[in-house]
């Protein structure tokens, strides 16, 4: 539930309120919008009936969220959330964020190379995976903590942010200290202690859409995040598995407004994942700006036949700098900046 409280309520009378809610064996959220400030109430309601909260100071009205994401969801908080990187990178504002770089983090060289150019270029954050997740057990799994170092490196050389892939529980706290965004993939979205965990690190976190799952499976693991205390937390449409097999997988681009719609969560697209083929990453990356998308994620490579993973989805360097000059204009038309 939600408790509006009024717009002269003290910050005495809020703590007043969360107390009593904590006392209850409930969770409570304080979240302060540009007019009001809400609580927002986890855990069983009906004990709630032995505490009348609307003759509490400081309180308007007391609601009811019916929809399962409670937190997730626009009842909980209209305004939209804004996840702040610091050095003005902020996914969810106006601006637009690009992420860009390899599938794999191959080796140091490489990477730097391709984070110079996404850099001058025009993208914000440096994606790569020091943590593969793969179907096959013998394709490249990844280099570990020396990925990790590498990316490091190339934020040092760039001053772009790094986001990159968290697969295990175990590895949480190595990889928080190298990235600026963990990632969570597809596979992993419904990896619930992995999002408890996220959830709890309070690390900004990019959750990637399951491949075969609905709009309301992908709010509630996003709800898991968000109930342990982190609101820093991004969604990423990449894509989901029907019967068309021309692609990789099918761009489900409604989701994207249709999720500005439910959830006050800024959301991405990855282009690259969703199509699976470079020169459809283009018109994608276009028409998700076209549809709401706070940002992109895409894959880049300087020699894509040679990427030890997702070289068929990955632009060259001259493509993606093509790209950025030709998303400006898409941007503009709907009132966004890159």
């Amino acid at each position: 539930m939600i408790i509006v409280l009024r717009p002269d309520a003290t910050k005495k009378q809020i703590d007043h309120i969360v107390f009593k809610v904590k006392k209850l064996g409930l969770k409570p959220w304080v979240s302060s919008g540009v007019e009001r400030t809400i609580i927002g109430v986890i855990g069983e309601e009906d004990v709630l009936r032995s505490q009348p909260l609307e003759v509490f100071p400081g309180v308007e009205k007391v609601l009811s969220i019916l929809k399962p994401y409670k937190l997730a969801s626009r009842d909980f908080k209209k305004d939209d959330t804004i996840v702040d990187l610091g050095d003005d990178v902020k996914i969810g504002a106006k601006n637009l964020v690009v992420m860009a770089g390899p599938c794999s983090v191959e080796n140091e060289k490489l990477l730097i190379n391709i984070a110079k150019k996404v850099k001058s270029a025009g993208a914000d954050i440096l994606r790569g995976g020091a943590f593969k997740p793969r179907t096959s057990p013998y394709a490249f799994q990844g280099l570990g903590e020396k990925g990790l170092k590498y990316l490091a490196k190339a934020k040092k050389e760039t001053g772009l942010k790094i986001v990159t892939e968290l697969m295990d529980v175990r590895d949480i706290d190595m990889v928080s200290k190298y990235a600026d965004i963990i990632q969570i993939g597809a596979r992993n979205m419904q990896n619930f202690n992995l999002l408890k965990e996220v959830g709890k690190s309070k690390k900004p976190a990019l959750l990637k859409r399951g491949m075969s799952s609905t709009v309301k499976e992908f709010l509630m693991s996003a709800e898991y995040i968000l109930s342990e205390g982190n609101f820093n937390v991004i969604l990423c449409e990449r894509g989901i598995r029907t019967f068309e097999d021309a692609t990789r997988f099918t761009f489900d681009i409604n989701a994207i407004p249709l999720i500005k719609n439910l959830s006050h969560l800024p959301i991405i697209a990855d282009p690259s994942h969703a199509t699976g083929k470079w020169g459809l990453v283009g018109p994608c990356a276009k028409a998700a700006v076209a549809a709401g998308a706070d940002g992109l994620m895409i894959e880049v490579h300087p020699n894509p036949e040679e990427a030890l993973s997702d070289g068929e989805q990955s632009l060259w360097p001259e493509n993606f700098a093509k790209l950025m000059d030709e998303l400006e204009a898409v941007a503009t038309a709907v009132g966004r900046e890159i």
